[in-house]
């Protein structure tokens, strides 16, 4: 009837007892008609425990040696689960990565997926046989030999590759929540289940640290249009069908280090709006956005820089049909948002510009490749055009520029990510960019999904660090050396926000710079960024980690001027302060205090009305 990957995660199979009824599930959907492969976590806890073994004997391990001792979690797992399948009378072999010729990048711990040699699968499938296959896992190369693990959810990641390379009718999840739920049921007991969600939407939840599905396992699943769905290893319930567009025709080899870039986008109709030397506290965002909200003023991007003194900056873009009325609001709140603890702070500033552009790149995986937004940073500097604006997300990477250096712009990007010329190129057409529509193609048995709401999920992440860079040269070119280096490090970068005030120091017009990274990188890029910052003619390099990034992300956030405004209203509520603002065309994020993050959530997720009426628990 369909051939199926099913994935089975650690929980899954934590146990004897639970191997075998991850067998009876596998046996049944055989009997049904299907085939299967099924891909496998190490058991429980197994992975921690090989990790603590390895740093009671070297607090700094080899990688390659790492990877050894790794991989033979998943081996039990797969050697278990077959024999449980023959017990049932199920024909069954057990296969590692490098057995089923999952080839991969010779990086150890975190390799990426080169492609898979399925001419062993398809023999044992065609011989009716269920084959399981360790996750987590692949060889560098034939040749060589060598053992590699793909990181973190590298499971889910090996799974919806496998399925791609065989062309499965679909790739299940099994997991120990119901589905893809509004945020982690650990923080809001109430988190409600989504029948459907795009993948999209599930890149930027994923890559916030939703941790149901890896980013890595959802780009594979929208490059190469794989159906998938998450589901409870508990129940029969349904599930969550992750569903993306029709896809690009694109080859299977360098599966997962393919082209990043599937087109270029441009909207000239786009002006911008800044208040200068806002008062740095809470209800600021929520006041002026609120009444942006109440006059109907659509707006695209936002962007809070980090504060200076006891004051920040704030800057929108709208089209440029309804310029006159956003700057109309913006100069009738300005005066109200004086300080009031300091009456001789400088009142609040409006910065209109006229002539600007909205280029970006758009694909999958932006974030979790270093590379990329660097090397779009570097061809504009290498075109001549200044960055003005920066919006980040993991499916498009943004810059406003000079209206009158756009076609230079989308020229160099189009040439450097080999985009041909009027394929893959789109004009805005006003109002969050004016994006192209999620076109969903749901499998055929999966529900229909209903109209999205605005917003479908909320997200918290714990785990980042701000750097901030104080005074870099406003030129072009800045921007490009310094995610060129972070990118060189390997290290990825989340949020990037670039100060709108503008200081001229000895003659050289400057700015400040803050962006997020995962926050074991914040040392490192830290001592790294000091080293070379008076060589570049930067000023201090300042690190942060005691911070949280909460975000709301939905595709029917687009056209709804209200949604940024509740969101800022409901931090404020609970006197959360805004640290910085950034949002993409489906995404919001800001950053608040470490402490005050899970609060954050809670606020949020209640003033979208995203609670459910049942309340799950999550297996131990």
């Amino acid at each position: 009837m369909a051939l199926i990957v099913q994935k089975y995660g650690g929980t899954s199979v934590g146990s004897v007892e639970r191997i075998q009824a991850v067998a009876q599930r596998v046996y049944k959907t055989v009997k049904a008609g299907n085939s299967i492969v099924v891909v496998v976590s190490a058991m429980g806890k197994t992975t921690d425990g090989l990790v603590k073994l390895a740093t009671e004997i070297s607090p700094n391990p080899n990688r390659r040696e790492m990877d050894m001792l790794l991989s033979t979690g998943e081996q039990v797992t797969i050697a278990l689960l077959s024999m449980a399948l023959q017990e049932l009378g199920q024909p069954a072999i057990s296969m590692t990565g490098a057995q089923v010729g999952i080839v991969t990048e010779a990086e150890h711990s975190r390799a990426r997926i080169l492609h898979i040699e399925t001419t062993r699968l398809t023999r044992h499938i065609n011989a009716g046989k269920v084959v399981v296959v360790a996750g987590f896992q692949g060889i560098s190369s034939v040749g060589e030999m060598e053992i590699t693990t793909l990181g973190r959810g590298g499971s889910d990641t090996s799974a919806v590759a496998i399925a791609a390379a065989l062309k499965a009718n679909f790739c299940e999840i099994y997991t120990d929540v119901p589905g893809i739920l509004t945020t982690d049921p650990r923080l809001v007991a109430e988190a409600q289940l989504m029948d459907a969600i795009s993948c999209d939407e599930m890149l930027e939840l994923a890559s916030l640290g939703a941790k149901v599905l890896h980013p890595r396992a959802v780009e594979i699943a929208r490059n190469y249009g794989v159906p998938l769905v998450v589901r409870s290893s508990w129940t029969d319930q349904p599930g969550t069908w992750v569903t993306s567009a029709k896809p690009q025709e694109r080859s299977l080899i360098n599966l997962e280090i393919a082209r990043p870039v599937d087109h270029v986008e441009f909207d000239t109709n786009q002006a911008k709006v800044a208040l200068l030397r806002v008062p740095d506290k809470p209800g600021v965002a929520a006041r002026l956005f609120g009444e942006i909200s109440r006059q109907k003023v659509d707006v695209d991007l936002i962007i809070q820089s980090i504060h200076e003194g006891n004051s920040n900056d704030i800057a929108f873009t709208v089209t440029t049909p309804i310029l006159k009325r956003a700057e109309a609001v913006a100069t009738a709140i300005a005066p109200a948002l004086r300080s009031q603890s300091n009456p001789k702070f400088d009142e609040a500033e409006v910065m209109i510009e006229h002539n600007i552009a909205k280029v970006s790149i758009a694909g999958a995986g932006m974030i979790g490749r270093p590379g990329v937004a660097a090397k779009m940073f570097a061809t504009l500097a290498e075109a001549g055009v200044n960055i003005q604006m920066i919006s980040t997300s993991e499916v498009k990477v943004s810059c406003v520029v000079n209206a009158a250096q756009c076609d230079r712009a989308v020229s160099a990007l189009r040439s450097v990510f080999e985009i041909e010329t009027g394929k893959g190129g789109t004009r805005g057409q006003g109002g969050q960019g004016g994006q192209e529509r999620i076109i969903e193609e749901i499998s055929p048995l999966s529900p229909p999904s209903p109209p999205s709401p605005p917003v479908r999920g909320v997200a918290l992440d714990l785990n980042q660090a701000r750097l901030a860079i104080r005074q870099l040269p406003d030129r072009p070119g800045m921007a490009a050396k310094l995610f060129g280096l972070l990118a060189q490090h390997n290290i990825s970068v989340d949020m990037i926000i670039q100060s709108q005030r503008c200081r001229v120091i000895d003659g050289v017009p400057r700015r400040d710079i803050a962006f997020t990274v995962s926050r074991i990188d914040g040392e490192s890029a830290k001592e790294m960024l000091t080293q070379v910052a008076a060589e570049l003619g930067w000023g201090e390099v300042v690190l942060d980690s005691a911070i949280a990034k909460v975000s709301i992300v939905g595709a029917g956030m687009v056209g709804q001027p209200g949604v940024a405004a509740k969101m800022f209203e409901a931090l404020a509520q609970q006197q959360i302060n805004i640290q910085m603002i950034a949002t993409s065309e489906i995404k919001i994020s800001c950053v608040v205090a470490q402490e005050q993050g899970v609060k954050a959530l809670q606020a949020i997720h209640a003033a979208f009305e995203l609670a459910g009426s049942e309340k799950f628990v999550v297996p131990a």
